[in-house]
């Protein structure tokens, strides 16, 4: 399996989170081409399963996500989520003083939705 190893920056301060999803309920959207909201950083925790999680730059490289391996998610990167089976997880967004931006990148941000302000 290859996880990922990486950590959330430090001073992430979380501003919102999805509601716990499965294979079921998961929202659309994450599973195509999007981006994270303006200047947040996703943390996709997976409660029960597991799930795959695919930057669009690097297809080839599938990062495997269950209970005790997260994926930590950087902003204005495209990427997806592959549902494998049965799966419990949410997406949490952080933001870092740092990683606030103006960026121009275009394309679909469905976790905007889920930011508490």
């Amino acid at each position: 399996m290859n996880y990922q190893n990486e950590t959330l920056p430090e001073g992430a301060e979380k501003v919102g989170s999805t509601p716990l999803m499965n294979q079921d309920t998961v929202v659309p959207g994450i599973l195509k081409k999007h981006l994270a909201p303006k200047g947040k950083w996703g943390y996709i925790v997976v409660e029960s399963g597991s799930l795959e999680y695919v930057w669009e730059d690097t297809p080839d490289e599938v990062i495997h996500a269950d209970p005790g391996h997260p994926i930590v998610v950087s902003p204005e990167r495209f990427h997806h989520v592959v549902i494998t089976g049965p799966v419990e997880f949410r997406v949490e967004f952080y933001l870092v003083e740092e990683s606030k931006s103006n960026s121009a990148q275009q394309g679909d941000r469905p976790g905007t939705a889920f930011l508490s302000s």
